[in-house]
């Protein structure tokens, strides 16, 4: 490992100012992703800004009936808030999905949006790829890629965003803000992950340097009939190899409202409006569910060996869907 810099940060503007005044210099606040990645050499900053202490720790209801989260608040804290619990459950469930206990209690909310894939090219430094350092190719094309993206990948990269509560963040309409030497800004998390084109090291729209404070969502009376479904290889905890977070709402079996996202087929969350679009005014019956899965899945580009997950997250959908349809009619 580098050797590298370490400080607490008091304030906002004195964190900036630290990256402002050294590119090489990282934010931290639990450690969970960035410190395994120093490990590995994948990561080699010069020196570490601890948010921690950051006034960034706070959930509250925001005045329209949404939420707004702050970026330090910690996996655990937010998956346990009997707001979250109550106005968006599938993003508990998707929390509580995402790791242990322990690493629950260290991971914050803005370290969460911004963790790397767990892609075993990426994080082998003796390996190519194009994401760690542009230009040297992406093995995983044809190599080991049984867990890689479906959707909206590229022949420069097929690797899939790791995040559990990135995917239920996404299907409700989540917005990030953060803070730049420059002054406050936000983007809507449908556009902060990047595609992945020919330049698949630049992963989020973040400004360089800048600091995620929080993250709002907006009142969605939908999700609080809501469900996080994780399919993954092991009952322990591990990453996903297919996940859907749902939210429905039924009247005289016709469908008024739906959000859905994938998780683990792509390189961000996958909000997936043509299967939203397809449901709204339908009936919701399980075929009507498959058709809408289907819909959205026909964009997918399956590679030799990862052709399965399309018939996974098929499934999740008719699953998680006719769930929520029958809570409905209760």
């Amino acid at each position: 490992m580098r050797e590298f810099g370490y400080q607490r940060a008091s304030d906002v503007s004195g964190a900036l100012a630290v990256l402002d005044a050294d590119p090489d210099a990282r934010f931290i606040g639990g450690g969970t992703n960035l410190v395994d990645l120093m490990k590995t050499g994948v990561e080699r900053p010069s020196r570490l800004v601890d948010v921690r202490e950051l006034p960034l720790d706070e959930i509250a209801v925001t005045r329209d009936g949404g939420l707004r989260i702050g970026a330090t608040v910690t996996n655990s804290d937010l998956a346990a808030h009997p707001e979250v619990r109550r106005r968006y459950p599938a993003l508990a469930q998707a929390v509580l999905a995402g790791a242990s206990g322990q690493l629950r209690n260290m991971a914050t909310v803005g370290g969460n949006l911004l963790q790397r894939t767990r892609c075993a090219y990426f994080t082998d430094v003796t390996k190519p790829c194009n994401k760690r350092e542009p230009g040297t190719g992406c093995p995983a094309v044809e190599g080991e890629h049984r867990n890689h993206a479906i959707l909206g990948a590229s022949g420069h990269c097929v690797a899939v965003h790791p995040s559990d509560m990135g995917v239920a963040l996404t299907a409700f309409d989540a917005v990030v803000s953060y803070e730049t030497a420059q002054g406050p800004g936000e983007t809507p998390l449908a556009d902060f992950y990047l595609p992945v084109g020919d330049t698949p090291h630049r992963e989020t729209a973040l400004p360089p340097g800048a600091l995620i404070t929080g993250v709002t969502l907006p009142p969605a009376p939908v999700a609080a009939r809501s469900r996080y479904r994780k399919v993954r290889e092991r009952a322990s905890y591990a990453f996903a190899i297919g996940s859907v977070a749902a939210a429905l709402d039924v009247r005289d079996n016709v469908v008024r409202d739906v959000r859905l996202a994938f998780g683990a087929v792509a390189s961000r969350p996958w909000r997936a409006r043509a299967a939203e679009r397809a449901l709204t005014g339908g009936p919701a019956t399980a075929e009507a569910f498959a058709a809408a899965a289907d819909a959205e899945l026909a964009a997918a580009e399956p590679l030799r060996d990862n052709g399965y997950k399309v018939t996974l997250i098929r499934n999740l959908v008719v699953a998680v869907l006719s769930e929520l349809a029958e809570e409905d009619a209760r």
